[in-house]
């Protein structure tokens, strides 16, 4: 599994959606400006984030089980 380079695509899409996560959490756990410009956005941009991930992880276990380990 750590020899398929499509294991590392989902590992780093799913290391986006936590980033994206942490600074929507943390802007607005902070507040101020910045929390009131972005705080839509950067939710938006998890969906896809999260969304996108999702799609990989569901490639990575189709591929997985129609090719072999």
């Amino acid at each position: 599994m750590l020899h398929d380079p499509l294991f590392y695509v989902v590992a780093a899409s799913m290391l986006l959606v936590v980033v994206i996560l942490m600074i929507g959490i943390g802007s607005f756990a902070k507040g101020g400006d910045f929390n009131r410009r972005n705080a839509n956005r950067l939710m938006r941009y998890r969906i896809y984030a999260q969304a996108v991930a999702v799609m990989l992880i569901l490639l990575f276990v189709a591929m997985r089980r129609y090719f072999g380990s």
